[in-house]
């Protein structure tokens, strides 16, 4: 099938049922001479129906239905069940995947080589489409079954779409309808910043409309969206240092506090803890990037993996090896210690 099969933690069914192929935003140039995975990405966009743009998650083969189905006969790590093929959010809407797209493309054309006429063609079209829906309600980065909601992630990584799009048209001369993709950049700029920031809680929240916490804002700093040491982030840094992190661990929201539809508790998030660490860092704030940073090393296997979450005996919890935490590894690493020379 097109989706790895991934365990849940062990009796819940909390975790996603499989994480989708999210481009290695930030540290997408440790590959960028890479040219077989932007081969993919170009075929995946040549190929999108102008109007209803990309889905979240595609087979290696390209194959668009992955129905989700439970292998009963299996299990995973300590039993933990049920173990899935396909993914049930792959018919979701998720703004934020178009950032996380074009911000790798972004960075292959910068540290790679540069994008082709055809690609360019298409990501044109994508954004073209992005401009038009980027204001509309979706399911989040976490794949949450609590329904759609204006999420600030969301919001934040279409503008990092448009932003970095604006970049590669003006240091190639590309053609482009750039004075519109200007006004929608800083049109979802004003409204992050009117309707995202929390007056009380001296916060950006997860989505508007709530005074909720998610660890996700922690990208804010780290996509060039704010100043990492902004008032405004910096109260957002504290807020969450003081609600979401637990023994320098992050939880990537409270589902207490803002119901999320999935079943069982809810352990730290270990990509969540890795951007804390270079958000710390990117703040001045290096000591206790390094310390956080540590820490977390810590909780690795023999191997030197990580497992999705970590549960409150330090057990490994959610999928695993799973990528997207490994990625938010070197990241934090690479910037940690420029920030530490």
């Amino acid at each position: 099938m097109s989706a790895a099969a991934s365990a849940t933690r062990s009796g819940s069914s909390r975790s996603s049922p499989s994480s989708r192929p999210r481009a290695a935003t930030r540290s997408a140039s440790t590959s960028a001479r890479d040219s077989s995975g932007l081969s993919w990405i170009d075929a995946r966009c040549a190929e999108a129906d102008p109007d209803e743009g990309l889905q979240i998650v595609y087979g290696i083969d390209g194959r668009r239905n992955l129905e989700e189905i439970s292998l009963d006969h299996l299990e995973g790590y300590r039993g933990s069940r049920p173990v899935r093929i396909g993914n049930g959010a792959y018919n979701q809407l998720q703004l934020d995947i178009y950032g996380e797209l074009i911000d790798s493309v972004y960075l292959y054309n910068k540290y790679g080589a540069p994008i082709f006429h055809e690609t360019w063609g298409s990501l044109r079209r994508i954004v073209d489409w992005l401009c038009e829906n980027w204001d509309n309600v979706d399911e989040g980065i976490w794949e949450t079954r609590g329904g759609q909601k204006d999420f600030t992630y969301s919001r934040l990584m279409s503008w990092v779409a448009i932003e970095r799009a604006i970049r590669i048209a003006r240091q190639r001369g590309l053609p482009a309808d750039l004075v519109h993709w200007l006004s929608v950049r800083d049109a979802i700029y004003r409204q992050i910043m009117a309707h995202a920031w929390h007056p009380k809680r001296k916060a950006f929240v997860q989505h508007y409309d709530t005074d909720v916490l998610d660890a996700s804002v922690l990208l804010m700093p780290l996509v060039k969206f704010i100043a990492p040491t902004d008032p405004r982030w910096i109260s957002t840094l504290e807020a969450i240092k003081e609600e979401l992190v637990s023994d320098s661990l992050v939880y990537r929201y409270n589902p207490v506090a803002s119901p999320d539809g999935l079943e069982g508790e809810e352990g730290t998030f270990s990509m969540c803890t890795f951007w804390y660490v270079e958000a710390l860092a990117w703040a001045g704030r290096t000591e206790e990037a390094q310390l956080v940073f540590e820490k977390m090393l810590t909780y690795a296997n023999h191997l030197g993996l990580y497992a999705e979450e970590i549960g409150p005996s330090g057990e490994a919890l959610g999928n695993f090896p799973q990528a997207f935490t490994h990625l938010a590894l070197i990241s934090a690493a690479f910037n940690l210690d420029r920030q530490l020379d």
